[in-house]
């Protein structure tokens, strides 16, 4: 209806002249095409709701959203003023959404080639800056949002007034052919310990690369998954994901020593204790560098020695003297006693979608951890967030317990400039025999003020509701846990000693395993050889392919040398509780 200004819809061609079945205001409404199905567009109000239509070809589809454009424009024109006085500030956020879609279908719809192309560097810079300004705008406004209720609750309730201090304000997203080697014919006395350090050159993206970087996001769409997006070479860090994953065991000594807590609420602390130091090590260099993507049936194994007398917690216990004196007595009757010895395998298991599964075992300390993870990509316009779907189950078995946790988020921020990594979301660690509970929070950092790398922790006894543990800190900085018992405690993990793993040597590997399966790769990028980089990756890229299609070829179904497939997850083939 071009006179009211509204798209409406109805059952069939005999009842227009009854109530309409559905409708939609077109002042300040935003029209646009959809990728879902063809000759799909969106019609999207400045209320937030929006309507999905389908034409029959390319020219009906033209035709509608010219005349919808042409209608929204005419009647949010003439109704700028009287528009103004009613209009919420969420319904004017939905008005610079759709405006800003519409910019970016402008420039999405310009040819590749030519004068004014799609690819031109300032209309990407322009797209990619339209949507940080959006995002931007939407933080500020639910900071002073934010205010507004916190100053009406500090006028009403003064008595509630700080309550919300703590509350973070970031802008949170809602909640990765057999080898011929297996994990039991390792052997040790062929491991050597590790001389790789891992770190990353601390460089801002340079101007050619930057370049790239457009390119790319010039084919990109904000929500879009990235999983089969191949990235510039020059981003990646040395390593395989797999060999991070064996990082975050960079403090074995301090995972080893959960098991000798006296009580289940001892346990549970020094397993928080233990997961909130593990990132830091895992997440090296302060710029932003992606692993390698593990290929299908990629592994890598390597194994600690940790010293019997090293194995003690991050913290003596005040409130149980008992436990305490009893742990520095074995501590001094361990001195000399040798090592225990922590083994790590993980593989690739699955490559669409990507998942890996890594297991970790100490067989004289009764303890394992298994682990499945998902890696979902997504580009977030500045920023690209990966969400770790999945989640592991730490086994106690001296105590017969099972601590299931999940994983935080990862963001890489400032990708055109200097990219650097955040962790954020909130995840959970249960363990149902003892009730003990513990939520961890990763903080984004807010767009205004606000530290980065803050995470919040507490542990509780759900059966009678009781906080016994609270934690904060910087997940790569310094911590302070506070206990029950009055004690605090504070623990920076930069200086947290590192054991180093133990791995064998390149010509001892299987040719699937990580450093032997990337090192052409790795070599090329320590020369700062970009070009050769790049063609030993896409040379293990093509097998991969040429792998997958063989087996689609022949109905062969993939099967994993570690681990099995168990309902949603992945668990070892051989782990401690079935060998108990």
């Amino acid at each position: 209806d071009p006179e009211l200004g509204q798209l409406q819809y109805f059952i069939n061609e005999h009842s227009k002249n009854q109530k309409p079945r559905g409708s939609l205001p077109l002042i300040g409404s935003s029209v646009a095409p959809s990728d879902e199905f063809p000759y799909m567009f969106t019609v999207c109000a400045a209320n937030g709701d929006f309507f999905k239509l389908r034409a029959c070809d390319a020219r009906e589809q033209q035709m509608w959203m010219t005349q919808l454009q042409l209608c929204a424009r005419r009647h949010s024109d003439g109704s700028a003023k009287v528009t103004q006085l009613h209009l919420t500030p969420h319904s004017v956020m939905s008005q610079a959404e759709g405006q800003q879609k519409n910019l970016v279908n402008s420039i999405e719809s310009l040819p590749s080639r030519g004068p004014l192309s799609s690819l031109d560097q300032d209309l990407l810079l322009l797209k990619a800056t339209s949507a940080a300004t959006l995002s931007c705008l939407g933080e500020c406004l639910s900071i002073l949002q934010h205010n507004v209720c916190q100053a009406a609750q500090h006028i009403t309730h003064s008595h509630m007034q700080g309550s919300n201090t703590g509350k973070n304000m970031a802008l949170s997203v809602s909640s990765e052919m057999c080898d011929n080697s297996s994990s039991e014919s390792v052997d040790s006395s062929e491991e050597i310990t590790d001389t790789e350090d891992n770190e990353e050159e601390d460089l801002g993206v340079l101007d050619d690369q930057r370049s790239i970087i457009l390119h790319l996001l010039s084919q990109l769409k904000l929500g879009m998954d990235l999983t089969r997006v191949v990235l510039p070479t020059f981003i990646l860090e040395k390593r395989s994901l797999l060999e991070m994953y064996a990082n975050f065991m960079a403090h074995p000594d301090v995972f080893l020593a959960i098991t000798s807590g006296a009580t289940a609420e001892e346990r549970m602390i020094r397993f928080v204790e233990y997961y909130l130091t593990a990132f830091h090590e895992g997440r090296k260099g302060a710029v932003a560098k992606k692993p390698y993507n593990p290929i299908l049936g990629e592994s890598f194994q390597c194994s600690w020695d940790v010293p019997q007398d090293k194995v003690r917690p991050l913290r003596t216990t005040s409130s149980s003297p008992a436990p305490a004196a009893a742990h520095s007595t074995q501590t001094a009757s361990n001195e000399g006693l040798g090592s225990y010895r922590l083994r790590f395998v993980a593989e690739q298991v699955s490559h669409h979608p990507p998942v890996s599964g890594f297991y970790c075992e100490c067989k004289d300390r009764q303890i394992c951890v298994n682990t499945h993870v998902w890696t979902k990509s997504k580009f977030m316009g500045m920023s690209i967030g990966v969400s770790m779907v999945g989640e592991g189950v730490l086994h106690l078995l001296e105590h017969d317990e099972e601590y299931v946790f999940t994983l935080p988020s990862a963001y890489a921020r400032s990708i055109l400039t200097v990219p650097w990594v955040e962790l954020g979301g909130k995840v959970s660690i249960c363990c149902a025999k003892s009730g003990y509970s513990s939520t961890v929070t990763f903080h984004t950092k807010p767009f205004y003020g606000g530290k980065v790398h803050r995470v919040t922790a507490e542990v509780k006894h759900n059966p009678t509701g009781t906080i016994v543990c609270k934690a904060q800190g910087e997940w790569n900085g310094t911590l302070e846990f506070t206990y029950s018992s009055g004690e605090t405690k504070v623990i920076d993990t930069s200086k947290l000693p590192v054991i180093k793993k133990k791995i064998r040597p390149l010509e001892k590997q299987g040719q699937y395993e990580s450093r032997r399966l990337w090192q052409r790769v790795t070599a090329a990028l320590k020369a700062g050889d970009i070009d050769a980089a790049s063609e030993h990756k896409h040379q293990l890229e093509e097998k991969q392919r040429r792998e997958g299609k063989q087996r689609t070829a022949s109905s062969t179904t993939w099967k994993p040398k570690y681990f099995i497939k168990e309902g949603d997850g992945w668990v070892y083939h051989n782990p401690l509780w079935k060998t108990k």
